[in-house]
């Protein structure tokens, strides 16, 4: 049986953060969820919300206190990347922490930087190829419409379950033999677009009609939804050319926690809500 710890985690409102949160409670550790806005978090019962700013390491200090693993995001409000990853390490060492995992942000960044530089600590670094979550981004053109509307349908995504990634982590931080090591986390099989519309599709009980976009037409659908046109030119290139790495299945997730990463199956049944379409409005 693991000792019970005390944890902070950073970023723990996000996608990955809420998972990593609910990891380490169900295996009994103490946890710390840090976020800009304590008034809009929820969490289970028995986790302490801190309020901190990743920007403002001092703002860290208290949350800080007493805990012995941390788990940090690369970047800050907007997606800005963090530039004070050494200030925050300095402080986590003096503080007593001894292991630390970050969550790759899909490049080189100024924190992950620190992290890995930093041999005062155990740091993991958690690399996941596309997030299974991501095909929420469906949700609404499937319950209005009953349709996905995509380009690059016959890509390939190895996609991990994001409570996997969650599970990785808890373990990282809180168990011996993973200082130094970088992660590569997928799920459990390569999957095309039209896999996970059909997953989906059998999840809710009903058809999900495939609109293969050209190119030209999916950057006028992104543009209308909003992305910026870094964000546009970041989809083209791994949509249109996914690297190896986000095609390839590999088992860390079962090394790692002992249990295969979860399929899509599994997470289009637990999401099924998302897209079922909802009465209209009398």
């Amino acid at each position: 049986m693991t000792q019970t710890q005390k944890i902070l985690v950073t970023g723990a409102t996000g996608t990955v953060g809420r998972q990593v949160v609910a990891e380490l409670v169900s295996r009994g550790h103490t946890v710390r969820a840090l976020t800009r806005d304590a008034s809009k978090a929820a969490f289970p019962a028995g986790v302490e919300v801190v309020q901190g700013d990743l920007t403002d390491p001092g703002s860290l200090i208290p949350a800080l206190d007493g805990v012995t693993g941390l788990h940090l995001i690369t970047f800050g409000a907007h997606f800005a990347p963090l530039e004070t990853g050494p200030r925050i390490m300095e402080l986590a060492r003096a503080a007593g922490v001894r292991r630390v995992t970050v969550l790759h942000g899909g490049g080189s960044s100024p924190l992950e930087d620190a992290v890995r530089a930093d041999d005062g600590v155990d740091w993991t670094v958690l690399m996941p190829v596309e997030f299974m979550a991501n095909a929420l981004e469906w949700a609404g053109g499937i319950a209005a419409s009953g349709e996905v509307r995509e380009p690059f349908v016959s890509r390939l995504s190895a996609m991990v379950h994001e409570g996997d990634i969650g599970s990785v982590a808890a373990v990282a931080l809180t168990e011996e033999g993973h200082g130094g090591r970088e992660y590569v986390l997928t799920g459990p099989a390569l999957l095309t677009v039209g896999d996970k519309v059909a997953t989906i599709a059998a999840a809710r009980g009903r058809e999900i009609a495939l609109v293969e976009l050209t190119e030209e037409e999916a950057v006028a659908q992104w543009r209308a939804a909003g992305h910026p046109e870094g964000v546009i030119g970041f989809l083209l290139e791994a949509y249109g050319n996914t690297p190896e790495v986000g095609r390839t299945v590999i088992d860390t997730v079962e090394k790692v926690t002992g249990h295969p990463a979860r399929t899509f199956t599994r997470w289009a049944a637990e999401h099924v809500d998302a897209f079922t379409a909802q009465p209209l409005a009398s």
